[in-house]
């Protein structure tokens, strides 16, 4: 076989992988959320059935949009060196691994306050963004419902970040299981983590389930992803929903 087809072929393979594994990782995430949420709270997600359908039909769509990229980079970073994604631990010092982490997830924060702020104005919000805010109350199956527009903002970031910044295969792993689980526990309507992370001064810093379901409900304030420092900076932090009664355990 011609060695361009074949990398052709390896190519389209992997972004079917990464798609599969993305669509895959969210069900099973967001899964498991839904069912601790029906557990735990048995009637809040009651008479939502047919939007949950609908945010499980966007999300898997948004599957593929970030699923494609991530694999052509996969390739890239496998088989031709495209990335600055390394294995050897010993490559940087080790304060960089965690400073790695942290940087990729206030760039990630900042790239998505800046383009979630600009979907909302009148033209992007009715033609994409409106998809994602029909979830009303949101739920833990609406983390990736989005219009394949909008879908694309968001599936760019770290393809870019693994381009220019170097991080080690681990730390990038972390970031994506970060992105994950705070996509899912942000919108499922009740507080995961214990009252002293979302109540106290952490809570003044990261955004958490009632934090961001005052977006969802009032659509002008809290529009970061994990930090709520682009919302003090700019004025546009409203602290937490009104939920806070049954969010969270002490």
């Amino acid at each position: 076989m011609d060695i361009a087809v074949s990398a052709g072929l390896a190519l389209v393979y992997s972004a079917f992988a990464m798609t599969l594994i993305v669509g895959i990782r969210y069900l099973i995430v967001s899964g498991a959320f839904a069912w601790a949420t029906r557990l735990l709270y048995p009637g809040l997600y009651k008479g939502l059935d047919r939007q949950i359908r609908r945010e499980i039909g966007w999300s898997l769509a948004s599957a593929a949009i970030y699923g494609v990229p991530a694999g052509i980079l996969a390739w890239g970073w496998e088989n031709r060196g495209w990335t600055q994604v390394y294995n050897d631990i010993s490559a940087y010092p080790l304060w960089y691994w965690p400073l790695s982490v942290f940087i990729y997830l206030f760039a990630h924060d900042t790239w998505f306050y800046w383009t979630h702020r600009w979907m909302h104005r009148p033209k992007p919000f009715k033609l994409a963004h409106a998809v994602h805010h029909a979830s009303r109350p949101p739920t833990a199956w609406a983390a990736m419902a989005f219009h394949p527009i909008e879908a694309i903002t968001g599936a760019v970031v770290i393809p870019l970040l693994v381009l220019a910044i170097p991080i080690h295969l681990g730390a990038l792993g972390l970031v994506l299981t970060v992105m994950t689980v705070m996509g899912v526990t942000n919108h499922m309507g009740w507080e995961v983590f214990p009252r002293f992370i979302w109540g106290g001064v952490l809570g003044t810093w990261l955004i958490t389930a009632s934090h961001h379901q005052r977006h969802h409900s009032e659509y002008r304030w809290n529009y970061g992803l994990y930090f709520r420092f682009w919302d003090h900076v700019c004025g546009t932090d409203r602290g937490i929903g009104g939920f806070a009664g049954r969010a969270g355990s002490d």
